[in-house]
């Protein structure tokens, strides 16, 4: 079952991004059915959040998908190399998000293998937030998609992560974000072999 758009309009980010884990991420694309298993995320807290691309409310050309309503996609380019996939949440006007960082892939591996040049299954095949868009083929084509489309959707098939087995850490690469670099909103699960950065 795909998550209703009010799983996604809930107004802390932070609650979203530990909720995903354990959710399966999908995609149909090309006629190509990818999907996996959300191991790890983090959140951005809009206007307050200094890591944030809307931090103070900058509503520009590539922000503006931040400031739907919760429930589509937000897909921008990374140092002109990487698209990232971000899932906007909380209220028209709030510009919040969770960047996906890692799923267990489960369905499709094969073209998963092909659209990272890869031939046999590596960790790193959707390890790190450029990984995932890659392998199940998410590009700024699905920015501001909505997330109940048959292009690229999230369910939940009951499968549950408890508190003791998440990690909340800090996120990486804001460190231009002054204190809220420390701030704990990176979320993984413990012990998975396809988190980007596992903490020791």
């Amino acid at each position: 079952m795909k998550l209703p758009p009010s799983f996604y309009q809930n107004k802390d980010v932070v609650a979203i991004s530990r909720a995903l884990l354990g959710k399966f991420l999908f995609t149909n694309i090309a006629g190509a059915l990818i999907g996996g298993i959300i191991v790890e995320t983090e959140a951005y807290n809009g206007a307050i959040d200094k890591a944030s691309h809307a931090y103070g409310n900058k509503n520009t050309t590539r922000t503006k998908t931040m400031f739907m309503e919760g429930g589509v996609a937000y897909v921008y380019l990374c140092y002109g190399i990487h698209q990232l996939f971000n899932v906007v949440t909380s209220v028209e006007g709030e510009p919040q998000a969770v960047l996906i960082r890692a799923v267990e892939p489960l369905e499709g591996l094969d073209v998963m293998l092909q659209r990272r040049s890869m031939d046999k299954l590596k960790p790193n095949l959707t390890a790190g937030p450029g990984s995932v868009a890659k392998a199940l083929g998410i590009d700024r084509n699905l920015n501001a998609l909505s997330l109940q489309s048959t292009m690229v959707w999230i369910e939940d098939k009951g499968i549950v992560i408890h508190a003791d087995e998440i990690a909340a850490v800090p996120r990486i690469g804001v460190a231009y974000a002054a204190e809220d670099a420390l701030l704990p909103y990176r979320f993984y699960v413990k012990g998975n072999q396809y988190v980007s950065k596992p903490n020791k």
